[in-house]
């Protein structure tokens, strides 16, 4: 199929609710070097796209502006010096911008074959989550098998991910979730224990599990509100990782003395800005480690909706509501 000189996208012509979004025509996305050219065949919708959307989370220095940041489809173009990949692969990636779109440009060495046995809409579900829980999860945290872990979010598509990634290799988990039908959802993929923080406290149904000990990390989406207890809730050499700020990024007052007296590591990081070549490193840590659990059926993605690209409103409507179990697609053709 011949390359098409424009292509349908997301335009957002000022920041605002989903109903700001709208079909455009434009250009193609010029290739950078090590680039590849994607004609996108599905494309997630995640939580820093409705960030980005409102007006909260711009792209980075020399990103598109279109929303966006994981997409599947087949590369049709390679940018100069872009190794590792030819005409027709089916591939799915880390985009840093520009996904809701027919064509996507992104970075060769953010980019990774489909699982073995996956179409568009299952491989469009994995970059953002996959590559956001890998880097922090496992990298910065250092989980373990034999570790304990609290994910907070447990029903999100980076909880469910998190869930099944840290039960595959080996970890004890608990999860927070706002409802029964999402704790006993979180329950089925793995967590030995999902708490419903709408009427249990997380910290004190942590420490009754563990025997008074704690977990060893905490992967949190939450922030400022949920600090204190965080802490309270971490075993000896324990690591929070905070990784969002859905309940504010102020902690009005806390007990940093626990964070002493057990050796405590709190740490955080973003996805987005992350450089060229830690992204390299995160691509190719779950290439070693998370692939072969997808092709062997032992993680897989959990999909809530798939929506055509016309339904774009409609998908961010659905992420704000909440009331979704893992992941949002849309697909292009």
């Amino acid at each position: 199929m011949p390359i098409p000189s424009e292509m349908t996208f997301v335009d957002l012509p000022s920041p605002g609710g989903p109903e700001n979004m709208q079909l455009k025509t434009g250009p193609l996305p010029t290739l950078k070097p090590g680039d590849i050219l994607l004609r996108v065949e599905a494309a997630g919708i995640n939580r820093p796209d409705v960030l980005q959307r409102k007006g909260d989370y711009p792209p980075p220095p020399g990103a598109s502006p279109i929303l966006g940041l994981e997409v599947a489809g087949e590369v049709v173009a390679l940018g100069e010096g872009a190794q590792g990949f030819s005409i027709g692969d089916k591939v799915c990636a880390l985009a840093n911008g520009g996904g809701y779109a027919e064509y996507a440009a992104v970075p060769a060495t953010q980019a990774l074959a489909w699982p073995k046995g996956y179409d568009a809409v299952k491989a469009a579900a994995l970059p953002e989550t996959f590559f956001t829980v890998w880097a922090n999860v496992f990298d910065m945290a250092g989980l373990k098998a034999g570790e304990t872990i609290l994910i907070h979010g447990g029903s999100s598509g980076i909880g469910t991910t998190a869930i099944q990634l840290a039960k595959a290799l080996g970890a004890e988990v608990f999860v927070t979730a706002g409802s029964t039908e999402k704790c006993r959802a979180c329950e089925a993929l793995g967590a030995k224990r999902a708490i419903n923080y709408r009427d249990e406290d997380f910290k004190a149904m942590v420490l009754e599990e563990t025997g008074g000990r704690g977990v060893d990390v905490i992967l949190d989406m939450v922030g400022g509100r949920y600090f204190d207890r965080n802490i309270a809730s971490l075993a000896k050499d324990g690591r929070l990782s905070i990784i969002a700020f859905l309940g504010g990024a102020k902690v009005e007052a806390a007990n940093i003395a626990p964070i002493l007296t057990k050796r405590l590591h709190v740490m955080g990081s973003a996805l987005r800005p992350r450089t060229a070549l830690e992204k390299q490193a995160i691509r190719d840590g779950l290439l070693a480690s998370a692939w072969p659990l997808l092709e062997a059926g032992k993680v897989a993605p959990v999909i809530h909706a798939v929506l055509p690209f016309e339904k774009v409103v409609d998908g961010h409507r659905m992420m704000e509501e909440g009331d979704h179990i893992g992941k949002i697609v849309m697909t292009m053709r």
